[in-house]
């Protein structure tokens, strides 16, 4: 059976596209390992790169990812509007076909202790690989980011990393590493430039807040636009979907005074996820079937979906 993994580390770089480029040259440096996407956003200062292989091959591009990303990028010097903790701030494992989350998790540690010997870059496990219950959230890991963790590891022994000594790495900061299932990363822009509104958006729908369920959300300012916008991500998209996000938001912008501008999905999405048919369908910008993560599998790796990714809504899979 093929055994397949997806990891999508989130680089603190979306401006400087020749950096970004450096950046996936180093993932493909790794026999085996196969780019599907990448986005960049100079707004958020940030890029998704998603790519796929073998865990042995996913494993070695990674960690070369990773010490790509030092190199080139100082957070000292850094500003954006997503939050991060880390020149490659999150560093997620997903099983596509052949692994169950339990591999992933295993993996997930193994690179973060690997990640700190190679470079000194201190790590924390989150979602199935978190080693402790108040880290399964990324949000809690990320608190502070860069500036404020940098202070309060060193400090605080509630905040210290998972592997690591000595508070962050001087310009790299922290990794967060971890397992999960498919994320969705969604973002809404709203015909205001008033920031306050997409943040109280945010903190009316995400789950945190007693909102959705699977839901996390923040407001941030699209500057090239003069915009605001609402920055979700879907956890799990099999209990709160794409279009109930994109409802929830309609209607607290309503509420508000203000419409829908557009909105993106970033990076790939489970076909199982999307309704071709849904009013928040024709509001995407710019997407592509390329963007769907079974498409993009059997493009560049020349064979079937993976099996994990299109198993029936409601069944289990082997994660």
């Amino acid at each position: 059976m093929r055994r397949l993994i997806e990891c999508v580390p989130n680089f603190s770089e979306g401006r400087d596209l020749a950096r970004v480029s450096e950046l996936v040259r180093s993932v493909e440096s790794a026999s085996g390992a196969r780019v599907l996407d990448v986005h960049s956003d100079p707004d958020h200062n940030r890029s998704v790169v998603t790519f796929a292989g073998e865990p042995a091959a996913v494993e070695q591009a990674a960690l070369a990812a990773v010490g790509k990303a030092a190199e080139l990028i100082d957070l000292t010097q850094h500003r954006g509007e997503h939050p991060r903790i880390g020149a490659t701030d999150v560093l997620p494992f997903v099983p596509l076909e052949g692994v169950t989350m339990a591999e992933c998790a295993a993996l997930a540690r193994r690179v973060g202790e690997e990640i700190w010997q190679r470079y000194r870059i201190p790590a924390y496990f989150y979602e199935y690989a978190a080693t402790r219950p108040d880290r399964e959230r990324l949000e809690n890991v990320r608190r502070g980011q860069f500036e404020g963790l940098s202070q309060a590891a060193r400090i605080d022994p509630k905040r210290a990393p998972d592997v690591g000594t000595g508070g962050l790495h001087p310009t790299a900061g922290a990794i967060a590493v971890g397992a999960r299932k498919p994320l969705i990363a969604y973002n809404i822009t709203l015909d205001t430039r008033d920031v306050s509104v997409a943040e109280d958006i945010a903190r009316k729908i995400r789950e945190s807040n007693g909102g959705l369920t699977a839901l996390k959300a923040i407001g941030v300012a699209v500057r090239s636009r003069g915009l605001a916008q609402v920055s979700m991500n879907l956890t799990d998209f099999e209990v709160t979907s794409i279009e109930q996000a994109f409802e929830a938001v309609r209607r607290e912008a309503e509420r508000r005074v203000c419409t829908i501008e557009g909105s993106e999905i970033v990076g790939l999405v489970p076909e199982r996820a999307l309704d071709l048919t849904g009013d928040y369908f024709a509001q995407l910008d710019s997407f592509s079937r390329d963007q769907i993560l079974e498409q993009r599998i059997a493009s560049v790796f020349g064979e079937s979906a993976p099996q994990n990714a299109t198993a029936p809504r409601g069944a289990q899979s082997s994660v």
